[in-house]
């Protein structure tokens, strides 16, 4: 990045942090009418998404897969065993762990959702292949974030 004009320097387009949070939300606002047609909101679908990929997990791991409070999502998993697309139950280990659990509907509800990723590469009118170096770009930024105290 070029060095900045002091005066400059805190002007919004020159933030990374905007570019990334005004992505986001043009990103969300691609994935709302696609996920309406499957009933989720955005954040359902980012759990659905880990519960398809590994059923059975706990809230406690679902929280460190998406990077979020465990409390935070204790209403979002309520509202989808309320919409029938999974079970919580008490571990049979540890009564204060919950389990996560799909049911036939969550499961099969991953099949409607297979046109998705290719919808958000159509809206993007950017190439796989770039937007692959994009995720991994921002997958590395991630982690060197994780990391700072």
């Amino acid at each position: 990045m070029p060095a900045l004009d002091p005066c400059s320097e805190l002007e919004l387009d020159h933030q990374l942090c905007f570019a990334l949070y005004s992505t986001s939300l043009m990103m969300t606002k691609v994935y709302k009418p696609l996920l309406k047609e499957l009933g989720l909101t955005y954040p359902q679908y980012l759990a659905m998404l880990v519960l398809w990929q590994e059923d059975g997990l706990t809230v406690g791991a679902l929280s460190k897969r998406l990077l979020t409070d465990p409390g935070s999502l204790t209403p979002l998993l309520k509202r989808l065993e309320s919409d029938q697309l999974l079970i919580r139950q008490r571990s049979l280990q540890d009564e204060r762990v919950v389990e996560l659990f799909l049911t036939d509907k969550g499961r099969s509800l991953r099949e409607q959702a297979r046109h998705i990723p290719g919808c958000v590469v159509n809206a993007s009118k950017t190439s796989v292949e770039a937007l692959n170096q994009l995720k991994e770009d921002l997958v590395q930024l991630r982690e060197n974030l994780l990391k700072v105290k």
